[in-house]
């Protein structure tokens, strides 16, 4: 008796799936009848009835692989791609089109129902919408290409380079003076810089060349706050009666970098976040608030060019620069404290915080989970990101006008003190 329960569930158990076989390939023929549903009938090679079929032959190629002979499988799938590339070369030597993707949709369907039959059925119904939907976005990804520059295709591929093909190589120990050097660690911080500017970029790149101050202000905090500022001066001085939403949109620019903070922290020593929350909450907020009320103000409906980008942040060179300047600063931090004790750290973190403060913030970060204190490392970020603003300040006030010099500054200066009270009462 059990065995013929178990014969008669696993029969079952097969009947499902190959229903489930023939809806995958209805979904995806769904898809490919839709888009040919102007032509009459006789003129689709394949449409939902085909792929349905197909999607069942697949399944029922699995299960004869399995109870009669191994090559069944390889046999059909043969003799699928064969009658597709027929009927692919006799609709060729009527209709110019040389898309081979309703082929490869064919071919896909057939293992998909296989799937579905002998391995997992969740990747089958996975793989076949994620098929669906990319068949039904030939428009869009179409357009996306032709709109894509050369040097953002370059970039997202050195973006690939540095992360699925450099990062594994590494050897992932402790070298150097004092252990502070880890070869994949550094990597990994400079893929993870280097991921968050690419998406601030195309955050701005996908919203369009002419969006609200604010809007442009927001994203481009996460690619170059510093890019935005020298922009904007440059713009307060054409048009010095705009200075306010100006310096309203460089503000919001530089509050946007403490959240990127929180963000690293959170990704390499989870540990210093419940002390670095509150100063970098503090000095956003300090640089939000009188943003918005500058806004308000002076509101002004109008559109500002978005802010270009001095250089490519995933250009190769810039990666392994970067990577040079966290050695640099992770060495130093080292030596520093050992001679000069915290106040080294301060130093270094001054010094550095002038001219960027991604490396100083994810050595800090870094160094905080065995080489110095998690208080020392709070202020001392906090120290650089504040150094970070002012010079930002200094740039709007000497390439912008007087108004908006001071209404940058004056926030930045409050912030700056804000923050550094906080972190050395916390």
């Amino acid at each position: 008796m059990d065995d013929i329960t178990q014969q008669f569930l696993n029969t079952n158990q097969t009947a499902l799936r190959l229903a489930l076989a023939l809806l995958l390939g209805a979904v995806i023929g769904l898809e490919r009848g839709w888009g040919a549903r102007e032509q009459k009938a006789g003129e689709r090679i394949a449409g939902i009835r085909t792929f349905s079929l197909i999607g069942l032959l697949g399944g029922i190629s699995a299960v004869l692989s399995a109870e009669i002979t191994q090559w069944a499988f390889p046999v059909l799938l043969i003799s699928v791609v064969a009658m597709a590339l027929v009927a692919y070369s006799q609709r060729l030597s009527h209709i110019r089109n040389f898309s081979i993707t309703g082929t490869v949709g064919m071919v896909l369907t057939f293992c998909y129902g296989a799937i579905a039959v002998a391995v997992d059925p969740v990747i089958a119904i996975a793989a076949a919408v994620i098929t669906a939907v990319i068949l039904d976005s030939k428009q869009e990804i179409h357009g996306f290409v032709n709109r894509l520059q050369a040097h953002e295709l370059d970039a997202a591929l050195k973006l690939l380079l540095i992360s699925v093909v450099m990062l594994p190589l590494l050897p992932n120990e402790k070298m150097g003076p004092g252990g502070v050097l880890n070869p994949y660690e550094i990597w990994w911080l400079v893929v993870l810089i280097a991921s968050i500017s690419f998406v601030g970029y195309f955050a701005i790149r996908l919203a369009g060349m002419k969006k609200g101050i604010l809007f442009t202000s927001l994203f481009a905090g996460l690619s170059s706050s510093t890019a935005l500022t020298l922009h904007f001066a440059r713009q307060a001085t054409r048009a010095p009666e705009l200075s306010p939403q100006f310096a309203s949109g460089i503000l919001i620019a530089c509050g946007t970098m403490f959240p990127r903070i929180l963000v690293y922290c959170a990704l390499i020593n989870p540990a210093l976040l419940s002390l670095l929350v509150w100063p970098v909450v503090i000095m956003s907020a300090l640089l939000y608030v009188p943003a918005l009320v500058i806004w308000k103000r002076h509101e002004v409906k109008l559109e500002v060019s978005q802010p270009t980008l001095t250089q490519n942040p995933l250009d190769l060179k810039s990666a392994v620069g970067f990577g040079i300047l966290l050695t640099v600063i992770l060495l130093l931090g080292e030596l520093l404290r050992d001679w000069l004790g915290n106040l080294g750290i301060y130093m270094l973190a001054i010094t550095s915080g002038i001219a960027d403060v991604d490396a100083i913030t994810l050595s800090l970060t870094r160094m905080s989970q065995d080489a110095i204190p998690m208080t020392t490392a709070v202020i001392a970020i906090v120290m650089a990101a504040a150094t970070n603003n002012l010079v930002k300040a200094g740039i709007a006030g000497s390439l912008g006008t007087r108004q908006l010099g001071l209404m940058v500054g004056l926030p930045m200066t409050v912030s700056l003190l804000a923050g550094l009270g906080t972190a050395w009462l916390l």
